[in-house]
Parts: C-alpha cells; sequence; structure tokens
C-alpha cells in the first residue's frame, strides 16, 4: 500500500507544475476551497514565477499521461474547476512523443507470443498517430489488408495505476476535510468514475468490443461507419482494426475541394450522436477532430472507441424530455424532471428551479450557435447547480463533454447550424415512440409476460423452501433444554468478568495509593 508521504509528495510535486504554469490560482482564490488546500497550493507555488494567463491545458500535459486524461474530464466539470479551466482544457492535446518503434515491435511480439512476420506482411516504422495512452501505426496483413494497429506503450498500465492511487487519496481526503461544496462536487466519485473509463482505454481488447458493439447499434444509419476488428489480431496490449482512407472532419478546405456538403455533414454528425446517445443509450464519447473522418463517398468514420458512455432507459427519457423541454420552452416540465430523478433536493421550489432553467434556455431559442450554444447553456446550468444544491451526477459527465465536442465540430462545419433545430424533431419523434401511448402499452405486456415467465421458476423455488408432506408425519417442536454445564459455564464467566474488574480497580488503588502514578 502506498504511504501517505507518497502520495503528498506527488501532490506537491505536480502542485509545482501547475503554478509554473499558473493554474493554481483559482484554487488560492476561490473561496469554496478548504484551507488545508489553499496550504498545499501556496507551498506548491513556493518560489516559482507564474505566467500573467494560466495556461490549465499545458500544466497537465507537463504532468504526464494519466494528468492528460483528467484533464479532459475536469473539461467537463465547470462547476468543479471554474469557467476559465474548463474552456482552456477543452483545448488540452492527447498527445506525446511516440515510443521508438523497436520498443513498440518487441511489445507487440510478446503479447503476440510470436514474431511479427507471421501475422503481418510490413508495419511503417513511424506512427500516424501517438497518443498518452498507446499510439497508432499503419500495416498490411499476411492476407493483403491494409489495417491500423493500435498498441500500449510500455509501462503505460503500472504508470496510470500509480496516479490514479494518488488521485483517489487526494479526492477521499478532500471530501473528508467536511466542506458541504466538496460533498455536493463528490471529487471521490469523479475519480472513480475516471478510473473506470481509464482501466477500460487500458484493455484494448474492450475498446475492440465497444467498436464491434457500436457498429451493431449504427448497422442501419446510411453514410455511417464503425471500421471492422481483426479479432485474430487484437489483444489486451494491441489492437488491429480496418484502415479507414478519408479526409479529417476537420479540414474544411479539403473537404469542400472534394465537393462534400459541409452543412449536411454537420447535421448528420449531430443526428448520429443522437442516435446512439438517445435511442441506444451507448455512444461514441471521444468524439474530437481528430477521430472523425469523411470518405470520398461522404460517408463519416469514426475512430478511437476506448472512451464510451452509457445510459439506461430511464436516464435516457429523462434527458429526452430535458432537450425537448429546453427547445420548446416548457421550463415546468424540464423542473419537474430534475425532481423526479432526485438530481435537485425536495425542499427546493419546482418552481424556482423552472425560472432558473427559463433564466438559461430562453436566451438560446432560436438564435444559431455562432451567438449561443449548448456549451454557454452547459455553462448557465452549472452555474445554477450551487444555488440549488444538485449534486454532480457522473453517468452524465461523459454525455456533457461529447456534446461539447460534437456542437465545436458541428460549428466548425457550419457555423450558422442551429443545434435545437436539428434535434427537436429527432428528440419529438422518440418521444412519441418511446413515451406515447403505444409505448407504454407495449411496455406493460413485455412487463406482464415477464412477469408470467417468472412465475413456474417462483413455485420451484417455493417447493424447495416448503417441500410437500408425506411419508412420516413432522416431528413436534422440540422444547429448549438447558444442558449440564451450560449454568455453570455462564455463571463463571460472569464470577471471572467480577474478579477481573474488583482485581483490576485495587491494584489501581493500591498504585495510587504508594505514588506510582500521579
Amino acid at each position: 500500500m502506498t504511504r501517505p508521504s507518497t502520495h503528498i509528495w506527488r501532490l506537491l510535486k505536480w502542485g509545482r507544475t501547475l503554478a509554473r504554469h499558473g493554474a493554481l490560482r483559482g484554487i488560492e482564490r476561490d473561496p469554496n476551497t478548504p484551507v488545508q488546500v489553499k496550504r498545499l497550493a501556496r507551498l506548491a507555488r513556493f518560489g516559482t514565477i507564474q505566467p500573467k494567463e494560466p495556461d490549465y491545458a499545458g500544466a497537465f500535459q507537463a504532468i504526464g499521461p494519466a494528468a492528460i486524461k483528467l484533464g479532459q474530464t475536469l473539461a467537463t466539470r465547470p462547476d468543479l474547476v471554474g469557467d476559465d479551466a474548463a474552456r482552456n482544457l477543452l483545448g488540452l492535446q492527447d498527445s506525446l512523443p511516440p515510443v521508438p518503434f523497436a520498443e513498440i515491435e518487441a511489445a507487440m511480439e510478446a503479447a503476440y507470443g510470436q514474431k511479427l512476420d507471421t501475422l503481418f506482411a510490413s508495419i511503417e516504422p513511424d506512427p500516424v498517430g501517438a497518443a498518452s495512452i498507446a499510439q497508432v501505426h499503419r500495416g498490411v496483413t499476411t492476407d493483403g489488408r491494409t489495417v491500423a494497429i493500435k498498441v500500449l506503450r510500455p509501462g503505460i498500465r503500472e504508470r496510470f495505476a500509480r496516479d490514479i492511487q494518488t488521485y483517489e487519496w487526494a479526492a477521499a481526503h478532500l471530501e473528508a476535510m467536511g466542506s458541504p461544496e466538496a460533498r455536493r462536487l463528490r471529487p471521490a466519485l469523479t475519480i472513480a468514475n475516471f478510473k473506470r473509463w481509464t482501466l477500460r482505454e487500458l484493455d484494448l481488447r474492450r475498446e475492440a468490443a465497444s467498436a464491434s458493439e457500436l457498429a451493431e447499434a449504427m448497422r442501419g444509419t446510411a453514410r455511417y461507419m464503425i471500421p471492422q476488428v481483426d479479432w485474430d489480431r487484437t489483444n489486451g496490449r494491441v489492437m488491429t482494426i480496418e484502415w479507414i482512407d478519408g479526409i479529417k472532419i476537420s479540414r474544411t478546405e479539403d473537404l469542400l475541394a472534394q465537393g462534400h456538403d459541409l452543412a449536411d455533414l454537420a447535421e448528420r454528425l449531430v443526428l448520429a450522436f443522437l442516435k446512439q446517445a438517445i435511442s441506444y443509450g451507448y455512444f461514441h464519447a471521444d468524439m474530437h477532430q481528430g477521430n472523425l473522418f469523411v470518405k470520398a463517398d461522404g460517408t463519416i468514420a469514426a475512430i478511437d472507441f476506448g472512451i464510451m458512455g452509457r445510459i439506461d432507459r430511464q436516464a435516457r427519457q429523462w434527458l429526452a424530455e430535458i432537450l425537448y423541454g429546453l427547445t420548446t420552452g416548457d421550463y415546468r416540465r424540464v423542473a419537474e424532471i430534475h425532481f423526479e430523478a432526485q438530481y435537485v433536493p425536495s425542499h427546493h421550489s419546482v418552481d424556482e428551479f423552472a425560472t432558473a432553467l427559463r433564466a438559461v434556455g430562453e436566451p438560446m431559442r432560436g438564435k444559431p450557435v455562432s451567438e449561443l450554444s449548448v456549451g454557454q447553456m452547459l455553462d448557465g446550468l452549472f452555474a445554477i447547480t450551487r444555488d440549488f444544491d444538485m449534486q454532480t451526477q457522473p453517468h452524465l459527465l461523459l454525455l456533457q463533454k461529447t456534446m461539447v465536442m460534437v456542437e465545436g465540430i458541428a460549428t466548425q462545419l457550419n457555423p450558422s447550424i442551429n443545434m435545437w433545430d436539428v434535434s427537436a424533431p429527432f428528440v419529438r419523434e422518440w418521444i412519441r415512440d418511446e413515451l406515447g401511448p403505444e409505448a407504454a402499452l407495449a411496455d406493460r405486456i413485455r412487463e406482464d409476460t415477464e412477469t408470467l415467465l417468472r412465475v413456474p421458476a417462483l413455485i420451484r423455488r417455493l417447493e424447495e423452501m416448503y417441500p410437500p408432506r408425506g411419508g412420516a408425519p413432522e416431528p413436534p417442536p422440540l422444547p429448549a433444554i438447558e444442558l449440564i454445564g451450560e449454568r455453570h459455564s455462564r455463571e463463571s464467566g460472569w464470577l471471572g468478568y467480577l474478579v477481573a474488574a474488583l482485581g483490576g480497580g485495587g491494584l489501581a488503588w493500591l498504585a495510587a495509593a504508594q505514588g506510582w502514578i500521579g
């Protein structure tokens, strides 16, 4: 087990890096920051020269791979890190210098347990991408298929495990300080979710499975594709997947030169995200510009499925109703949903919360994203969470992050896009299909059928607990007879306690009388 002194040393070292980038000012100035944390921040920045403008992204980049991932998570938490820090962290680039190919080759052969030439005809030594967890090489299989080969950086699992231990330690102590704000923001739960997401990224079999599952869910979506996994060349440390030939969605000039309709691309991207999040409850949660390509026929192809989001059906219903209520101005219904979902404690007023939501949502309606955005709406929602004691909902953090990403890409493709106009018809149709009378009747039939199907198993369990009578008659209940020795044992036990108490008291009195104790 890691010693507390080790955790404190790591925090001070990381704090010093943050200080050199001016990233501790917000912590020290925030009135909600516990005094102990402010002291640690002052100690960490002692003797450093700080820039005028904080560079949070640069600080997390300098600390290392786990910090980069943590910074990307905190970019969705303006309530926790502040608006300026959250905006700055959105630009955090998940990139590091590549590992030499000789080390990558050795890691691949160790993972496969065989020489690479038995699986690949060739592998390009220069990576096409190098991120904090893995790097990707282009290769050709022995059967002639061009593939992308993703390989974990050597030693990365151990490094992440070490750093996450310190994050957990710090978050637990932050909550233990008793600050109401810390309890509301739930940092320990945030780190727990971060750990779960990260461990999933560090097992490339899980990423391959995510790609396969999402491909099945989106199979019927026109001009949106997920590359196929090569399972024979995939394991926990190496993933091989179909190579995508296309233009990065961020290269708008190249897209225009190829004759693509940027407005259509923007709308299809938004609808693809809504279909994943609301229809299936399973979505690609790393939809930044480097992970989306446009093929020659206009198909949007997604890659990198290390971070996936999942929302259960009830939460999707609430989400759809919230989005629809905000687009139509039904703030009362949006407020009611927050209370039904227990996002807002019941001692608050539904009407007051509806008014606060109106202040956030009303400026958004009917305006293009170039003027007001979903990101700004989320900032506004975070601003009212403190007033209404809303606890953080970790299961929605990835969704919020992905919404901001999708909005950013859609706006770059089409600056005049209105996210509400694009979203409203889809959400309206989903609500009608999922929450309308026909859906309610279908749910009732399904639930009743499932209940009927469980009846035989229930009867069998009852029979096992209460077997039918037969054969010899059931014996009558026997009286409780105290056995010889039990009374003596019980009384001698009490006598022993009495003797011990008297003896101890006598010794204490004697010691005091003789001056042995003060």
